[in-house]
């Protein structure tokens, strides 16, 4: 979309005008990154959303659940890097479905990719990831560093 020029007459108060073309311009292009976001998969490409995840923590873990319906868990790859999780893998939602004609078709379908930063460093060594009924399990402890500790007070 190309920004329109508007002419201003100015005649002594205040000319919003450069103002608000400027702030046309990051509105379009936030809704641009939404699009994108939203229907990137959809599109041939892979949305930053995909899959829809919660992450959470307690005292010693950080916990993170991934709604992958219909995917095949040994198809998936994790990889923990520093702080950042990352989940990819394929989805096929059109297997025994090529001689058909779509009317709809929301169920994003192809390759996958997103990485997830984790709040603090974890143990790598004893992250565990589990898969039932589409939900992708991770569950990744928190680095002793990360935990902290109670420290008492010496009196005296």
């Amino acid at each position: 979309m190309r920004p329109m020029r508007l002419r201003a007459r100015h005649r002594g108060g205040l000319a919003p005008w450069p103002e608000l073309m400027d702030l046309r311009r990051e509105f379009d292009r936030l809704f641009d990154q939404l699009w994108r976001d939203v229907w990137g998969t959809v599109e041939g490409g892979t949305a930053e959303l995909y899959p829809p995840i919660n992450l959470s923590q307690d005292a010693d873990h950080y916990y993170v659940r991934a709604e992958l319906p219909g995917i095949d868990p040994q198809q998936l790859e994790l990889l923990v890097d520093g702080r950042t999780l990352t989940i990819a893998g394929h989805r096929d939602t059109t297997a025994g479905l090529e001689q058909v004609s779509w009317h709809r078709r929301e169920r994003p379908s192809g390759a996958f990719r997103r990485s997830i930063a984790l709040p603090g460093d974890v143990d790598q060594s004893r992250v565990e990831a589990s898969y039932r009924n589409g939900i992708l399990t991770v569950v990744l402890p928190k680095a002793e560093a990360v935990r902290g500790r109670r420290i008492q007070v010496q009196v005296g």
